[in-house]
């Protein structure tokens, strides 16, 4: 029999099935209603694993293949460039649409939420940070994709030294590793020819940490496509403070260069004049000085407060609040963001255009 079975095999074509080996439930009782079962038997199925099993039965020759078995590395590889190319043309459709109404020039992000998504999904303490800037890097090049020429973070608060030592030590050297990674040859930095800037207080950070941040800053200086900038030991207030504080010291050398001159009338009346602080000195002597103010500030998590962010910049920006959290943040909510913005944006340059009559 068994020899038999062997020869009809022989003479029989081979039949190739394509696919996936699913599961299905079967009655656990033969021959009843459903109605009358008492459960389900979890057996091997699928189509085109049910077709191979039937042939065998017939004493066929059968060969299943599933895309484990054809997907190498080799057409790995081409099925995802191809996808690749296939979403960054969908991408640029978006993009044609989005630009028939005004555009942001500046997205400023407070990247809320990485804690909370570690936490809620229970993985390494570090993974929503890392995740974090993968959604970064996405986030980056979608901006630059639609024509956003500046675009702020908010990476690390003052603040945020307060955690525990190891929780900030281990932010650190996150840091000081994914700032080598932007300056990377395949990076969305060397792509577009973006220019970094580290705005805070940079004494704060770890030496290594410090010293990658004045390296991207150094290295990318001369770069002349968008602009990229991180706030990182930083608070609005202690950059206000720091302005007044830059402002005083340029006045102040000012006045002395005209001591050591001799004085005149003339230098008098202007050391009156020059002992008072303008909003313009300030402005001056902000981090953000040749950067544009925000047109849209998207904090994500929901929360609907600003932090201690560019609280100055502000004051005609769109406020969003989105509640994915920031490892959560996507495409279709950077695009939803830009819809909102050009559907207040009359409001908006209302509001600008009756403060600039006022003053």
């Amino acid at each position: 029999m068994a020899k038999d079975r062997a020869s009809r095999s022989e003479g029989t074509s081979s039949v190739v099935s394509f696919g996936e080996m699913l599961i299905d439930f079967v009655l656990d009782v033969a021959g009843v209603l459903l109605v009358e079962s008492g459960g389900f038997v979890k057996v091997p199925g699928g189509a085109p694993a049910n077709i191979i099993v039937a042939i065998t039965k017939l004493d066929g020759c059968s060969t299943f293949v599933n895309k484990d078995f054809i997907m190498d590395k080799h057409h790995e590889s081409s099925a995802s460039k191809f996808l690749e190319d296939v979403w960054c043309f969908l991408r640029k459709c978006f993009f044609s649409v989005l630009s028939f109404g005004p555009m942001p020039k500046h997205i400023a992000f407070i990247m809320d939420g990485n804690r909370r998504y570690t936490k809620s999904r229970n993985v390494k303490k570090d993974a929503g940070h890392r995740i974090g800037f993968t959604v970064l890097t996405s986030v980056l090049q979608y901006c630059y994709e639609m024509g956003v020429k500046y675009v702020t973070v908010y990476a690390f608060s003052i603040d945020n030294f307060k955690r525990q030592p190891d929780e900030v030590q281990s932010l650190m050297d996150l840091m000081k590793e994914k700032i080598d990674e932007l300056l990377m040859e395949e990076s969305v930095v060397n792509k577009y020819g973006v220019k970094i800037n580290f705005w805070g207080n940079l004494s704060f950070l770890s030496e290594p940490a410090r010293l990658a941040a004045e390296k991207a800053m150094a290295s990318t200086a001369r770069n002349t496509g968008p602009v990229f900038s991180v706030c990182v030991a930083y608070t609005s207030t202690n950059e206000i403070v720091h302005a007044i504080e830059e402002s005083f010291v340029e006045k102040r050398d000012r006045m002395q260069e005209r001591y050591c001159n001799g004085y005149t009338d003339e230098s008098i009346w202007a050391d009156n004049m020059d002992s008072v602080i303008s909003v313009t000195d300030l402005e001056q002597h902000f981090y953000t000085a040749d950067c544009p103010d925000p047109d849209i500030v998207i904090r994500t998590s929901g929360e609907t407060r600003l932090s201690n962010f560019l609280l100055w910049q502000t004051t005609f920006s769109h406020l969003q609040n989105p509640v994915p959290l920031w490892p959560e943040f996507s495409f279709r909510h950077l695009i939803w963001a830009v819809l909102e913005y050009q559907r207040v944006y009359p409001y908006l340059e209302h509001k600008r255009s009756s403060s600039k009559k006022k003053h």
